[in-house]
């Protein structure tokens, strides 16, 4: 059987202010209703596929979780790094994982961020992939090239394989980032294809190559993987031993130095998704070549992407533009300079500001909440709590907070006091208070929290109890 390995663990910084660090590009929807990570999921044949195994960030886990329920799917695994060392050690955790539990599955290795919008010409390149991999070979799929890009490195075929009804490529090399005249012969010889990420083998032969060609990053990420806990749903690796594994790519760790690498071309419309542009290229686009998302009004104005979030956005007479509304900010670029988007990232993440990490709305493991409205002294939230939910036993010691039911049932601890709150009823928590937060009904949980106080940081809390494990 097929093992599908998802990697979750990008910040996909090129698509702020959609993206951010503690939402980023994989957990949006970007194309349509369906988020890039349930998208990666939905695409798999679930035929020949068990439950696929999740690796992400640990301050992504329960957005990862919440997104695998609404998606109907469940998971053989869901691994939180400690820390990003880059994707080498993160699918040697995964073959560790699939090889503990007695088994020695052919890994599909994903990325949870990239758009194929060819289906059934992605499940055959993965059904050629398997004729392969079942012989002992490390597979890397490659995408067909259809115009001369330098967004992505390339790998050169060697010799035709055939195996059964399956055909391949030995590979000959892997290339980086070419310029835009070698981005232009490549395309022209015909002997190169973009390196998508995707990759397929059995668990025990990666382990092999890496033992071979790096093993002390197998040392590590055993031993890391040895030193494991289980936290709820989540497998948590040692931070203290995965922190002295070297970082590398799985291209240079392993896939440029085996003699076993065979190259898989797939020609199903895929995209990394990487920038604003691509997003425009792969959406439907009107008559005058906008793609518009949301309360949207163009006027005498082409070839733009303009993507309102929650505002009415007009444009008049703008050309080949860049336009994105979210509630707390609001990007205007060129849509050739979208890859500098980047630089603008690493401004608000220097300047400490709290639009590099954050939404507005931020979503927790309860359900999620909205800062409406902060000063220096006061902030005003809508907080949305899932049905069965409840927030940590806690207490602050700088704020007080008011609670103001809009709808549904609130069963609230308020110091030795328990009460149940419904529509337009509220309760009044005063600094210092150890108080909780549940939903007992079958409905969302609206309301209002007005906090006021010396310091209103989300780390003034001080966790007494917690479901979620964050006490």
């Amino acid at each position: 059987m097929i093992l599908p390995v998802i990697m979750s663990g990008g910040s996909g910084s090129r698509l702020w202010p959609l993206s951010r660090a503690l939402h980023p590009k994989q957990f949006l929807a970007l194309l349509n209703d369906k988020t890039l990570l349930q998208e990666t999921i939905n695409r798999l044949d679930n035929s020949n596929c068990l439950e696929p195994l999740i690796i992400c960030n640990e301050e992504h886990r329960f957005i990862v979780a919440e997104q695998l329920r609404a998606n109907g799917t469940g998971s053989s695994d869901i691994i939180l790094e400690p820390m990003g060392k880059n994707t080498a050690p993160a699918i040697t955790l995964a073959a560790l994982a699939a090889i503990e539990k007695g088994e020695d599955p052919l890994l599909l290795v994903l990325a949870a961020d990239h758009a194929i919008k060819d289906v059934s010409a992605f499940q055959k390149a993965v059904t050629d992939a398997t004729a392969f991999a079942e012989q002992g070979k490390l597979v890397t799929f490659g995408i067909v090239p259809t115009q001369p890009e330098t967004g992505y490195g390339y790998i050169k075929q060697g010799s035709k394989k055939v195996q059964s009804e399956a055909t391949g490529f030995d590979v000959d090399s892997f290339v980086e980032k070419p310029d835009l005249a070698k981005a232009q012969k490549y395309l022209e010889s015909g002997e190169y294809l973009w390196n998508s990420g995707m990759f397929m083998f059995k668990a025990s032969r990666y382990l092999e190559e890496l033992a071979k060609f790096s093993p002390e990053m197998l040392a590590v990420c055993t031993e890391a993987y040895e030193g494991k806990s289980q936290d709820l749903d989540f497998t948590r690796i040692s931070a203290e031993i995965f922190s002295q594994c070297p970082e590398d790519s799985i291209d240079y760790a392993v896939m440029e130095r085996t003699e076993d690498a065979v190259v898989v071309p797939m020609n199903a419309g895929w995209s990394d998704v990487g920038s604003f542009s691509s997003i425009w290229e792969v959406s439907d686009k009107d008559e005058n070549g906008n793609v518009n998302c949301g309360d949207v009004i163009n006027y005498n104005s082409t070839n733009s992407y303009i993507n309102a979030g929650h505002k009415l956005v007009t444009t008049v007479g703008v050309d080949n533009l860049v336009i994105v509304e979210t509630k707390d900010a609001l990007l205007v670029a060129n849509k050739d300079q979208v890859q500098d988007v980047k630089a603008i990232v690493n401004k608000l993440k220097a300047d400490n500001r709290y639009e590099y990490k954050h939404q507005r709305e931020v979503y927790r493991p309860w359900g999620k909440y909205d800062s409406l409205d902060f000063g220096d002294r006061d902030q005003v939230k809508r907080i949305t709590v899932k049905p069965g939910a409840k927030l940590s036993v806690q207490m602050h010691h700088h704020r007080a907070e008011h609670w103001i039911v809009v709808s549904g049932t609130a069963k609230v601890t308020n110091g030795d006091q328990e009460i149940l709150l419904t529509e337009n009823q509220s309760t009044y928590i005063p600094i210092g208070v150890v108080h909780a937060l549940e939903n007992p009904g079958v409905l969302p949980l609206e309301l209002i929290e007005v906090q006021s106080g010396s310091y209103l940081g989300e780390d003034d809390i001080v966790r007494f109890e917690d479901k979620y494990g964050r006490s």
